[in-house]
């Protein structure tokens, strides 16, 4: 059997419908977990822990010993791209990710000629991971989506709507555009490196599409992931690639058919009629529960993952939720969510 029958993920992003949805969870290696807890103190720094692949490849093992996941998301950070060009980053507990804000003599200074030798324990952990997981298991890849690296390289840090990085793209055009090409490019790179050391499928993270107007979700979102799929491509052939735009709304559409990806993850915010009017049926979807009705659990939660699978039983369908799993979900509804998923 070939290994992509075999991974029935790869295959459903391939296009292949599967009996039921194979099933993974965005952030699954992480703090809900109290073996990553332990992990993550030994290690130091967050960033300590991305780039040491020994402990990369147990964080990101640990969810497929607990759950029957169908598959292994690298365990990393889509700030290492920025770190590797050369701008400050760090991790604060409580906090999240702090960078030194870019503004226009900055973005002259980031520096692409080191940025994938910089990454190299990254791609250690994903020959690792290829080498240590079982044949029927799809290792995905990822990077951040130019757009929402871009808003934490601007701003130093997240925001709830993108303001600095928002008012930069339209008062400093040039040097937007010269970030975005630095970001797409050190991007293709990246990511054909991962397939390369071994993924089988990647995921653009563009965890900050939402706030955007129609003009700046074509220059700012659609474009720069067009460049990266077609880039990507030239470089892995039929690469498959999941795009994730959090936030696209009414733009989902054009996004997934101008920027040529395999897959499109979908938010919860997303309602499930609009996608099966406005997508082609041949289109794979990924998605959609929202993270907290798995906090909660019971006949709740029960009831909209059976309706999801439902509602997109007619077409390829990879089962996640409509963005990260966060800390305090109990292990116990994640396994009654696998169980759904697998055996109804």
């Amino acid at each position: 059997m070939s290994p992509v029958a075999q991974r029935k993920l790869l295959a459903t992003v391939l296009g292949d419908r599967q009996d039921r949805p194979p099933v993974w969870i965005m952030r699954q290696a992480g703090r809900y977990l109290p073996e990553y807890r332990e992990t993550r103190k030994q290690a130091g720094t967050f960033l300590d822990l991305c780039y040491t692949p020994e402990l990369a490849v147990e964080v990101t093992m640990q969810p497929l010993r607990r759950f029957d996941l169908d598959a292994a998301i690298l365990f990393s950070d889509i700030l290492v791209i920025p770190d590797a060009l050369g701008q400050s980053v760090r991790f604060e507990v409580g906090e999240g990710p702090i960078l030194e804000p870019l503004d226009v003599a900055g973005i002259d200074r980031l520096d692409r000629s080191r940025a994938l030798e910089h990454l190299q324990p990254v791609l250690e952990t994903v020959r690792r991971l290829r080498a240590a997981l079982p044949m029927d298991k799809t290792l995905i890849g990822f990077c951040g989506a130019p757009w929402t690296v871009a808003t934490y390289m601007l701003n130093g840090r997240g925001s709830s709507d993108q303001w600095t990085a928002r008012r930069f793209a339209l008062e400093h055009p040039e040097a937007f555009d010269k970030l975005i090409d630095i970001l797409v490019e050190t991007s293709i790179d990246y990511l054909a490196a991962q397939f390369e050391a071994g993924a089988d499928v990647v995921q653009l993270f563009e965890s900050w599409a939402l706030n955007l107007d129609e003009t700046s979700f074509g220059r700012q979102v659609i474009e720069p992931n067009r460049r990266i799929v077609e880039g990507l491509r030239k470089r892995i052939p039929n690469a498959p690639i999941i795009g994730f735009p959090r936030g696209a709304a009414g733009n989902l559409e054009r996004f997934a058919r101008i920027t040529g990806v395999n897959a499109l993850g979908i938010d919860y915010s997303t309602p499930r009629d609009f996608v099966t009017a406005n997508l082609p049926r041949t289109l794979p979807v990924q998605g959609n529960l929202d993270p907290l009705r798995l906090v909660v659990g019971g006949e709740g939660m029960e009831k909209e993952v059976r309706q999801i699978i439902e509602a997109w039983s007619d077409r390829p369908h990879i089962f996640n939720l409509g963005h990260g799993i966060v800390p305090d979900t109990p292990i116990a509804h994640v396994e009654r969510l696998i169980e759904l998923v697998k055996r109804g």
